[in-house]
């Protein structure tokens, strides 16, 4: 999808976290339970590309599925900085601590809604996240959840 027009409305994040997570979660073994799980991470991700602010450019979800692991890869245009600083964030999660980031995180007024999201993602849905440069205007999300772990 061209990122101008998924940026346009602010409803496609849901309608597509909603449409997709449906479609995904049809085999699993409790679908609504899964859907609604995939749709809230899912929604999430697409926030985080939605606020990137950039509009020239393509807009790619893909899925893949490995046994009990839903994996996402989000691409879209993000300027250097914004890609910079996703790449810190990332770092300070592989460091450990991800549960106390995640509460002085959403405590704290000065934190970012982007933070948020990566904490809560690994906090809330036990995910693995990797990102990917794609070339220098462009940034790839690898996100791996076990959302079926979650549901035992």
């Amino acid at each position: 999808m061209d990122m101008a027009t998924f940026t346009a409305e602010w409803l496609h994040c849901d309608q597509l976290s909603n449409y997709v997570a449906r479609m995904v979660s049809h085999d699993r073994r409790d679908p609504v339970r899964h859907s609604n799980l995939l749709s809230s991470a899912l929604n999430e991700l697409l926030e985080m590309s939605f606020r990137s602010e950039a509009d020239d450019g393509e807009f790619v979800c893909s899925f893949y599925r490995r046994q009990q692991i839903e994996r996402v890869e989000l691409t879209f245009p993000c300027p250097p900085e914004q890609r910079q600083f996703y790449k810190k964030s990332l770092l300070r999660l592989k460091a450990g601590r991800a549960l106390a980031s995640y509460l002085n995180v959403i405590t704290s007024d000065a934190a970012s809604d982007a933070q948020a999201i990566l904490l809560g993602l690994v906090v809330n849905y036990d995910a693995e996240i990797q990102i990917r440069d794609v070339d220098t205007g462009t940034l790839t999300f690898v996100v791996d959840l076990p959302l079926e772990r979650l549901q035992n």
